[in-house]
């Protein structure tokens, strides 16, 4: 890369003492909001703080790149907030009533398909959080269970992969313009299909069990306008990157057009009745987790340092240099993001390697996408599905290691064979 003065050095330091303590997370216990949050102002304070950093009016690269990662952060927080408000209204249970058991295997089926078409609509963190609740519902906790659980993780990163709002990161490379909506969907459908087939046929020889024991009742019953909030708050979800296509405004406002008409809804719906005030819209935010949107800004404002500082420039002249095949580099960016968070890798690719070099919708930036998505599965810490499948049933690493890993491997490799055949 070069010879690196002092402040160059400081920056790598902290971006990657940042990201050790984001990936053990779970070992040391410090919120890797927090983390991320620290890295990001103390990167900029470096870059401030150097003379010869190559963006020559630090401020206006800082307002320059703040105006980028507010329009992620916001598009997230409409997003959640929609999301949050048909949980609230228990608008999830629509689809746990129509699931019906044969066996394990037909159930883990089931269950793999439904999660990876839910999560191309909402997103891979939401949807697991669905679908495990509804597994820990119908199903005792036994070694099957878990194998059903890692199968979801699977299928929710594989679903999140192919469609523009099912991964943040997807999301990310949509809003920089690096994909656009048709073609992502119409490249990264098959691959991403046929990642998930693969890892849930490998899981399904390996469930000890093929019988359905005795079922729980189901909770029948929504609340107040559930359903009608359900199928509006998915509509609303579907308009956002056809709203960027009709209008050309940025996704952001899309997902706060549906937000505030879902606002509207559920305001004239509760306005006279005073035993739902919990269904309100006020209820939703208070129980918005902030945390995960202070991660996101944290991580791009420090990679955006890094970018501003040229560090990512040189990384890319590296790999060009020693590897020099897209392929490749995606595939290895793919599993790195099994061991490391997939947002800061992405957002460090975007740095690294820029519209001119490989214009929207290049082969590069779509292996990218799907890559990204479905290398996180790996390992259970590679992916928010996997970390929050890991808190709901409280899986070990090594167990995951062993049980799951292989299948995901395989999905992974399945997946970009056929990218690379279409």
């Amino acid at each position: 890369m070069g010879s690196l003065d002092f402040y160059s050095l400081s920056l790598i330091f902290v971006f990657l003492a940042g990201y050790t303590f984001i990936a053990i997370e779970h070992v040391v216990r410090i919120d890797k909001a927090t983390v991320a949050l620290l890295t990001g102002v103390l990167c900029w304070t470096i870059l401030f703080a150097s003379p010869t950093v190559i963006c020559e009016n630090p401020t206006s690269c800082l307002n320059e790149h703040v105006s980028y990662i507010s329009q992620i952060v916001l598009f997230l927080m409409g997003a959640l907030a929609i999301v949050e408000l048909i949980s609230l209204h228990k608008g999830f249970r629509l689809i746990s009533n129509i699931i019906q058991i044969g066996s394990k295997k037909s159930f883990l089926w089931i269950m793999s398909f439904l999660t990876f078409f839910l999560s191309a609509v909402l997103d891979n963190l939401t949807t697991t959080i669905v679908m495990i609740s509804l597994l820990q519902k119908l199903l005792p906790k036994d070694e099957d269970r878990l194998l059903i659980g890692g199968a979801v993780v699977i299928a929710a990163n594989a679903g999140g992969a192919w469609t523009p709002i099912g991964d943040v990161t997807t999301t990310m490379l949509w809003i920089g313009g690096q994909v656009s909506t048709l073609s992502i969907m119409s490249h990264l459908f098959a691959p991403s299909i046929v990642s998930c087939v693969a890892s849930v046929f490998i899981l399904s020889y390996m469930l000890k069990e093929n019988n359905i024991p005795q079922i729980p009742d189901r909770e029948q019953s929504t609340e107040p306008m559930g359903s009608a909030i359900f199928f509006l708050g998915l509509g609303a979800l579907i308009f956002v990157p056809i709203f960027k296509i009709l209008t050309g405004m940025p996704p952001f406002m899309g997902v706060f057009l549906g937000l505030s008409i879902l606002w509207i809804f559920s305001d004239i719906a509760h306005k006279d009745q005073q035993d739902r005030a919990h269904l309100r819209m006020t209820q939703v935010f208070a129980r918005l987790e902030l945390s995960s949107l202070l991660f996101f800004l944290g991580i791009l404002l420090a990679i955006a340092a890094l970018d501003s500082a040229g560090l990512l420039i040189q990384l890319a002249n590296v790999l060009n240099a020693y590897i020099g095949n897209d392929v490749i580099i995606a595939t290895v960016i793919g599993l790195a993001s099994a061991v490391v968070d997939n947002v800061p890798l992405v957002a460090g690719t975007m740095g690294m390697y820029t519209l001119e070099q490989y214009p929207p919708d290049h082969s590069f930036w779509q292996l990218i996408a799907f890559c990204a998505g479905t290398g996180g599965s790996i390992l259970i810490i590679g992916s928010a599905a996997g970390v929050m499948f890991m808190g709901l049933e409280k899986v070990d690493f090594f167990w995951y290691v062993r049980r799951i890993s292989l299948a995901a491997i395989a999905g992974y490799f399945a997946g970009i064979a056929v990218y690379l055949l279409f």
